[in-house]
């Protein structure tokens, strides 16, 4: 059964929204701690659109479960990651005119560079993730690579079962290309992870998947957690992903 990673940048989206110290994201993930979270995401952008420095050195060492950060491919990133020593580290695209990660890292097009920040990253004992879309091409990358894991992209099912249908063969398709790409994951030797754009009426098909690790969630929980509350929001997701295995 995939455990749930709670992706808290847009605590911090409200609070930076006045520049101000509430909400505070430490707060924010200590609820989300006492839902059933069973680790914590953080995007530190370059930016800084919403996590600041200061928010992921006050979490590091805060946090009773795993902090997976993530993170652009960049030699800051590096030193900040190689500094605060997260439990993993996933590296993603990055964009200043997107609103949100447009899509997976191209692993394969930056493969020796990549190469290297996985090596250093490895070497201070962070074992590095790969933000992918669901292509067999990319995984064998990240597998050169030295990734130790690889989140496939679910934003592309995800808007597929809202515009056609959780059921339509749209759908259908998209979720059989993520199932796929989870068994190609796991023969390479890798973990596998799925995120993105995932919400309480479309998680259940990727939480079911097999092999599936870990869920990283974010916009939908702090979303209800404005009108539920943090803890209630995601214990009512962790209830949907164990439903899903029941």
């Amino acid at each position: 059964m995939p455990i749930l990673s709670v992706n808290i940048d847009h605590v911090a989206t409200v609070r930076q929204a006045r520049r101000t110290v509430k909400p505070d994201p430490i707060e924010a993930a200590e609820a989300a701690c006492r839902g059933g979270a069973r680790g914590i995401t953080v995007h530190l952008r370059e930016d800084r659109r919403h996590i600041q420095d200061g928010d992921v050195q006050r979490l590091a060492p805060a946090l009773t479960v795993p902090l997976n950060f993530e993170m652009a491919a960049t030699d800051e990133m590096v030193e900040f990651a190689l500094s605060i020593r997260p439990h993993s580290a996933m590296l993603v695209p990055e964009g200043r005119a997107e609103i949100t990660t447009e899509g997976g890292l191209d692993v394969q097009a930056d493969q020796p560079r990549l190469q290297e920040v996985v090596r250093r990253l490895g070497t201070a004992g962070i074992p590095a993730s790969a933000f992918i879309d669901a292509k067999p091409n990319q995984i064998a990358a990240a597998a050169a690579c030295g990734f130790e894991v690889c989140e496939v992209h679910t934003g592309p099912w995800a808007h597929a079962a809202r515009a056609d249908g959780l059921n339509s063969p749209q759908a259908s398709a998209e979720l059989d290309r993520v199932r796929q790409a989870g068994a190609t994951i796991i023969a390479a030797g890798m973990r596998f992870n799925a995120g993105h754009a995932l919400d309480y009426p479309n998680v259940q098909p990727i939480a079911a998947l097999n092999g599936l690790c870990e869920l990283h969630i974010g916009h939908s929980i702090v979303a209800r957690s404005i009108l539920t509350g943090m803890q209630a929001a995601v214990r009512e997701m962790v209830d949907l992903i164990e439903g899903a295995h029941a």
